[in-house]
């Protein structure tokens, strides 16, 4: 297949697609004061407000690859980022807050359409050789996004753009969208899809109910308190995904088209156990944030800065991870992982050791360790992930990939608010230490997995 010339605009286009996609999923957060005043809404609406993005978004991740695989992927982007942006405009003039949340929600859909499409664009378009410069782009979107949506929500919010007031977060969403459906129509090839047969609709219902029934709990537990339906909807999360796997593995032998092929799965089970753990760890930002403005009185956008120069790390861990991580393999993920825990637990010792006295200058260096180990971790995973994945099945292995991500956020922000909430009586030095513990621990664990993983000679033998 021949090079397509204008591949690194498209590939500009997607990126920008994905930034703006994980900088939508966290800029609400400090807008929903205002919202609540200004809509007069009440709590359980507001959780929706946040919750209605993130479930739309995960339940449509793998069919939105899926689809891709069948129809291409150029439309697929298309189509989603048109949606993303007709619900940002739809969220944006919302005068009730059933409309802002239903909006919320088909926004969350347009994302899980348009963005498996960038890893699907990636692995078709650029050769072995251009590929690690291409992930490069694609994984610094995510940790960057997740760091610019609170910052930028704040900055939106206070300013007040033309009277907009929080509006403004969901509107400048509309203009950027319209120049990424300019930039997608005359730059991403117009290729066609692989599949010419029937979805496979047993599958879709048996996955959309499985995955409906880890997240609705992880987004809204928390919140609620835990009452004993969403305890019971993760534990039947598990014979629902296991008649998912059985129904997949017949589709199969039948000759049929899954939606996760049996053996793309098994390909791509250890990288996605430590990928997992690794943004479980990581949703203790979620602790972190709070502990700087409820413990230490830092205004939302204080904290957003306390935490910028992360950035600088993540640049480098993808510089890295780029160079290193195809001679290194999987002990360059380890490597990484441990960068990532020594952040943490340097600054779960800083929160017990200054308490009420920590400035956000002291927060600098680990910031930027944790930075440099999410940017390496997440370049090498997605690397691994979609090596030796077959063209036609691109699209359902990135939907694998991005729901593996939001899955780990969504469960580390529930156990680590968790375990904030829990033992706040003892003080926000002690509750905010103990979560940074769990999700250290959750390190070490993805460490083990680590394992799990192929050396790059086995990674050789399977390309």
């Amino acid at each position: 297949m021949t090079k397509h010339a204008l591949r690194w605009w498209a590939l500009a286009v997607a990126v920008l697609a994905v930034l703006v996609d994980m900088i939508d999923n966290q800029i609400v957060a400090v807008a929903l004061p205002t919202i609540q005043r200004e809509l007069g809404t009440g709590e359980s609406a507001l959780q929706w407000i946040s919750a209605g993005y993130a479930l739309g978004f995960a339940l449509t991740l793998i069919t939105g690859g899926r689809l891709g695989d069948r129809h291409g992927t150029k439309k697929l982007f298309v189509a989603g980022m048109a949606v993303f942006a007709a619900a940002s405009l739809a969220a944006g003039l919302a005068g009730h807050v059933g409309v802002l949340i239903a909006a919320r929600v088909v926004q969350g859909v347009g994302s899980g359409l348009m963005v498996p499409q960038v890893l699907s664009f990636i692995h078709a378009e650029f050769d072995e050789q251009e590929r690690p410069k291409a992930m490069t782009w694609y994984a610094g979107a995510f940790p960057l996004g997740g760091l610019a949506g609170p910052l930028l929500g704040g900055a939106l919010t206070q300013a007040d753009l033309f009277g907009t007031g929080w509006r403004a977060i969901f509107l400048v969403n509309v203009p950027i969208g319209v120049l990424a459906l300019i930039g997608a129509l005359g730059t991403m090839p117009s290729r066609p899809g692989f599949f010419r047969h029937r979805m496979d609709p047993v599958g879709l219902a048996l996955l959309t109910a499985a995955l409906f029934a880890v997240f609705f709990p992880l987004v809204q537990g928390r919140e609620l308190g835990w009452p004993g339906w969403s305890i019971v909807l993760l534990v039947a999360a598990v014979p629902l995904f296991g008649a998912f796997a059985l129904h997949q593995r017949l589709q199969s032998r039948r000759g049929g088209e899954p939606l996760i092929p049996p053996e793309m799965l098994k390909h791509l089970a250890g990288s996605q156990a430590v990928l997992l753990c690794v943004n479980t760890a990581v949703g203790v930002f979620f602790v972190l944030t709070l502990h700087l403005q409820l413990g230490l009185g830092f205004s939302p956008w204080e904290a957003a800065v306390t935490f910028a120069p992360a950035t600088i790390g993540i640049v480098a861990g993808n510089v890295l991870g780029m160079r290193l991580a195809p001679n290194l393999g999987r002990a360059f993920t380890a490597g990484a992982v441990a960068v990532l825990l020594v952040g943490l637990v340097a600054i779960a010792l800083l929160v017990l050791w200054l308490g009420s006295a920590l400035p956000g200058w002291a927060l600098l260096v680990p910031v930027i360790a944790v930075g440099l180990g999410v940017g390496a971790v997440l370049n090498a995973l997605f690397a691994v992930s979609m090596s030796a994945v077959r063209p036609e099945q691109a699209g359902a292995a990135s939907g694998v990939v991005n729901t593996t991500v939001q899955l780990g956020t969504a469960t580390g922000i529930a156990v680590s608010g968790t375990v904030f909430f829990t033992h706040l009586d003892n003080g926000y030095e002690a509750a905010t230490a103990g979560a940074l513990v769990v999700s250290a621990g959750v390190l070490v664990l993805a460490l083990v997995l680590t394992l799990c993983q192929p050396s790059v000679r086995q990674s050789q033998a399977v390309g």
